[in-house]
């Protein structure tokens, strides 16, 4: 493990050395920058905006800028000497519940690793006590010209570090909120459940970046001058014109049931109300092959009866609502020519 970090994990009067090492990595997939005309490489170079000379990295250092545009010189000796007890040191203040966090908070992980023989005996400790008390601890410790506030939790052998964000870092979600009313009737809610259900628990590891694999395959084919690669992909947006129909369909392709969105029109009736919001309209498309889970065929088939069940609740709900609307319509419009009746025959 290649170590971008290393000092001491303090745990109250326990100082365990320790060392942070990348617990991620990425398969991202990298472009050049390339002149059109000759395909030479395109490169960037620093230069001081007063003379126009290009500088090397050992001409460069930096400076503070000042909210009236002064410039004051910071060198690494200066952020070296700052008097931070978390420079060198990972000061455990307090523990709290995984739950506790919001996610949002979370950012970079790091494994955390014994930085030397002696530190495994203190370093086990640590993480078993975390484990059995089912908590994570929380600190703080600077790296890289930044001062962090760091999460660490046990991951089976080893203790993972993850950055938070501070908490003032934090946007408020209110603009991101939808505005104004919003009208959710109990069968969309239902048939929503009933989908969220037949679709199932996700798998994570059996999820892979499609993208790069598509870019590396467009890559291969040029350069064997093969055809490349058909276009894919689709277009998933469509106005909604009928919320629980769509819903109806979601259910049935994901549960195998088939049969199209005729019974979620039928199930529909009056509750197509809270498809659309104000200030634009909302997009539901029906699950494709690719984009849906299958569940495994018992889990499938026990969950196909469930959403049949829910569905069929859906549309008597809305069928009895329908009925009783037409009763009402057919009874208001009988009685004023019964009381005329009455006045002739008087």
């Amino acid at each position: 493990m290649r170590s971008v970090w290393s000092g001491n994990l303090a745990f109250g009067l326990v100082s365990i050395p320790v060392k942070l090492g990348s617990a991620v990595s990425s398969h991202k997939i990298s472009f050049r920058q390339v002149h059109d005309a000759d395909q030479g490489r395109v490169r960037y170079q620093k230069t001081c905006e007063l003379d126009d000379e290009v500088l090397q990295s050992e001409d460069i250092g930096r400076a503070f800028e000042t909210p009236d545009d002064e410039l004051v010189e910071v060198t690494d000796a200066d952020l070296k000497a700052l008097p931070l007890p978390t420079a060198k040191t990972i000061e455990i203040s307090g523990f709290l519940d995984l739950a506790a966090i919001d996610a949002v908070q979370l950012d970079t992980p790091y494994f955390l690793a014994p930085g030397s023989p002696a530190a495994d005996k203190p370093y086990v400790l640590m993480r078993e006590a975390l484990v059995r008390s089912g908590k994570a601890a929380v600190g703080k410790f600077a790296m890289r010209n930044s001062e962090h506030l760091a999460l660490i939790r046990p991951r089976d052998d080893v203790l993972v570090l993850q950055t938070l964000r501070w908490p003032d870092e934090l946007n408020s979600p209110a603009d991101a909120a939808p505005k104004g009313r919003v009208s959710i009737s109990d069968n969309e809610l239902r048939l929503a459940d009933t989908l969220i259900d037949a679709l199932g628990e996700a798998d994570l590891d059996s999820y892979h970046d499609e993208y790069a694999e598509a870019v590396q395959a467009l890559v291969t084919a040029k350069l064997e001058g093969a055809e490349l690669p058909a276009p894919g992909g689709e277009d998933r947006g469509g106005k909604v014109v009928d919320l629980m129909a769509a819903l109806q369909a979601s259910v049935e392709q994901a549960t195998g049931g088939g049969g199209g969105g005729r019974g979620g029109e039928e199930a529909a009736g009056g509750d197509a109300a809270g498809g659309e919001t104000a200030g634009g309209e909302a997009t539901v498309t029906e699950l494709t092959a690719k984009s849906r889970k299958k569940a495994p065929a018992g889990k499938a088939a026990a969950k196909k009866g469930a959403a049949k069940t829910a569905a069929k609740g859906a549309a008597k709900g809305a069928a009895k609502t329908s009925g009783r609307s037409a009763t009402a319509k057919k009874t208001a419009a009988k009685q004023p020519a019964k009381k005329t009746a009455r006045r002739r025959t008087g």
